[in-house]
Formats: C-alpha cells, sequence, structure tokens
C-alpha cells in the first residue's frame, strides 16, 4: 500500500483538468525565429532586426523567405532591401528570374539616394538590361554612385565603363544581347 501513495500522487496532475489560459496570450511566443520574422514582415511590421535577418534568410538558399522580409522592408523604404530585391530578381532566387523587376527594384534605391542602387541602376541602363539601353544616362548613375564613395563604382570608371572588370565572366552569357 505505501508503495501506491507515490504513485498515486504522481498521477494527480494528469487527472486534473487543463485549464485554458488562451484569454492570456500565446506562453513563450516565437520571438527571434526566422518564421516569426517572416510573419512579421507579411504584417508589414518591420525594423532593423526582421529586414537584417532577410540577409540571413538569403545567404541559407531561404530565399522565399527572404523575399518576404526583403519586400517589405523595400516597401517600408529600407534601401538596401530594395537592392537585395534587385539581386533576387536578376538572379531568379526564390521566384522566376525578372529583370524589369530587378531594374525597377535598383531604379527606387536609387532614386532614394542610395550609392549602391545607383551603381546597379547604371550597369542595367548601361546593359539594357530590364531597362531601355542608355549608356550615357547609365555612365552618370555610375558616376554618382562614385561621387558617393562606392569603390566598385570607382573601379569601374578607372576601367572606362569596361563592365568586364566589374562583373564576372561567368555571368556575360546573361548579359549577350539576344539578337
Amino acid at each position: 500500500m505505501r508503495a501506491l501513495v507515490p504513485l498515486l500522487l504522481l498521477a494527480l496532475p494528469a487527472m486534473a483538468e487543463e485549464e485554458d489560459f488562451s484569454q492570456y496570450g500565446t506562453t513563450n511566443p516565437e520571438e527571434m525565429t526566422l518564421e516569426r520574422l517572416v510573419e512579421r514582415a507579411r504584417r508589414g511590421d518591420v525594423d532593423m532586426i526582421v529586414c537584417a535577418n532577410g540577409y540571413l534568410a538569403t545567404k541559407g538558399g531561404r530565399h522565399e523567405q527572404a523575399r518576404i522580409i526583403f519586400e517589405a522592408c523595400a516597401n517600408a523604404g529600407w534601401t538596401q532591401a530594395m537592392n537585395w530585391m534587385s539581386q533576387l530578381d536578376h538572379n531568379g532566387l526564390g521566384a522566376d528570374e525578372d529583370p524589369d523587376r530587378a531594374t525597377e527594384w535598383s531604379r527606387r534605391a536609387a532614386e532614394a539616394g542610395d550609392a549602391v542602387g545607383a551603381y546597379n541602376h547604371g550597369i542595367d541602363m548601361i546593359r539594357g538590361r530590364g531597362v531601355a539601353q542608355d549608356i550615357e544616362g547609365g555612365r552618370a548613375l555610375v558616376d554618382r554612385a562614385a561621387e558617393q564613395g562606392l569603390g566598385i563604382a570607382r573601379r569601374l570608371q578607372a576601367a572606362d565603363y569596361d563592365l568586364d572588370a566589374v562583373t564576372p565572366d561567368a555571368d556575360a552569357w546573361k548579359y549577350a544581347p539576344m539578337f
């Protein structure tokens, strides 16, 4: 009988009715998981932490989640997220390749004063990828990025705007004329 008493005491919690605490919210909610940050981005609730995790998502190969985060951040005015959206769209990461959309993201970043956006949009204009070719306009944007201190833009200027100086030759097929 003495052996039964401890067993009965151990069983008491299992026999008790569970109380419903849902009225008090979620106990121990996910806070810093990628899933939680993606959910925040879907709601448009973005800040530096959410936007920075788009970088971690894309570097981890989770491009669909990175897109959700970066698009929300870009739409909230974060120019680095616009640049990342351009990169994802140019390379078909997490969605189909879309040069027009990629160039639009770079244009938006450039118009917001971002040196990387100006540089990327300038290159798109020089190539005529995602936008009508405008070599002089593209060079002007590269010059603006160089004036803002962007090293790679200065390197392109020094190479007399020869894109081979800043673009890996492995990508040449992608930018070749289609005619």
